[in-house]
């Protein structure tokens, strides 16, 4: 029988949930939840999972800091709560939500023998003019583009600095799309949006390329479909030798007419794209190419498939949005 006792934290969230919901298929419930819930709906991801309890992110760091044996014992902690949004403007409240958070519940999962696994992000790497590759030794030299990737990438110097690098498992997470992620607004993949799109106007729209080595919509992304990356999560926190930063992504790189493609035909629909305007805040901030190299994961014992982008696409269609949208309950759960 399943005895381990996990966290949680973002257990609300798109991938914490599908975290959650994968360790329940396991057999796993002796999970504590932590999140911030808010006045959005993402509360609604919780509802399907089955967890031993919930407790207000505030409420655990608080908790961490001034009496933590009230918290008891981890097996493992999953810290996957952060404020995502690349376009978040407050720098104060990153580098205390997204880094400092993150130092607090890292040494408090060392001291009390918890392994440490903690969402990093394919944004630390910034345009990839240094690589995307995780087994680089001088990270120092990478330069996000955005305050968030920037917050994500702090946390990865300090833990070197600090010792801990080896002890601690970080997860740089490139494109993940799929069920669970309607609460993210603009944040919100893609796949996601090109649905609501397509629905209500009969096409999709794609920033056209300032770059002449890069056509319209043909910018290339590593996206990864959120079951693949729970999967990976999940191999990750159990692996005892696990330590260190992983990519986590397909390991192929798709472009965003691949990707919008596959959505009309999982629709059977005959593709139908508009370029439009790279928006001027996000010009100089603009990715036109990612790949993750996932031969460390792979090395590590990692062998299982990877879902093709055009069926992940089509079961996240299929089987999440569109019987959503056809039973009026405008976010279907995973599983």
């Amino acid at each position: 029988m399943p005895s381990s006792r996990i966290l949680v934290t973002g257990g609300a969230g798109f991938i914490g949930s599908a975290l959650v919901w994968a360790l329940n298929q396991r057999g796993e419930e002796n999970i504590v939840v932590t999140d911030s819930l808010g006045t959005d709906e993402k509360w609604k991801n919780l509802v399907a999972l089955k967890y031993a309890d919930y407790l207000d992110a505030a409420d655990l760091l608080d908790a961490v800091t001034n009496r933590p044996e009230s918290l008891g014992k981890f097996d493992v902690i999953y810290h996957l709560g952060a404020n995502s949004a690349t376009t978040e403007r407050d720098a104060n409240h990153l580098m205390k939500n997204n880094f400092e958070y993150t130092k607090v519940l890292a040494h408090w999962a060392i001291a009390t023998g918890a392994k440490f696994v903690y969402a990093s992000s394919a944004a630390t790497y910034g345009d990839g003019a240094h690589g995307m590759d995780d087994k680089m030794q001088d990270i120092s030299v990478l330069r996000p583009l955005n305050m968030y990737g920037y917050s994500k990438h702090l946390f990865d110097l300090y833990a070197q600095r600090a010792g801990i690098a080896k002890r601690v498992v970080g997860l740089k997470y490139f494109n993940v799309y799929g069920p669970n992620e309607n609460h993210k607004g603009d944040m919100r993949s893609v796949v996601n949006k090109a649905f609501d799109q397509i629905l209500t106007n009969g096409k999709v729209q794609l920033f056209k390329s300032l770059r002449p080595d890069f056509k319209d919509g043909a910018q290339m992304r590593d996206f990864l479909y959120v079951k693949d990356a729970v999967a990976m999560t999940l191999f990750l926190g159990n692996h005892p030798l696990s330590g260190g930063l992983y990519n986590l992504g397909s390991g192929l790189a798709h472009t965003w007419l691949q990707l919008v493609t596959g959505i009309f035909r999982a629709l059977e629909l005959p593709p139908h794209i508009e370029f439009i305007d790279l928006p001027a805040h996000l010009r100089e901030k603009y990715q036109y190419y990612t790949c993750a190299d996932i031969s460390k994961l792979r090395q590590l014992g990692y062998k299982d498939a990877i879902t093709p982008l055009n069926d992940a696409v089509a079961d996240y269609v299929r089987a999440y949005m569109v019987p959503g949208k056809l039973l009026g309950d405008g976010e279907a759960r995973i599983g």
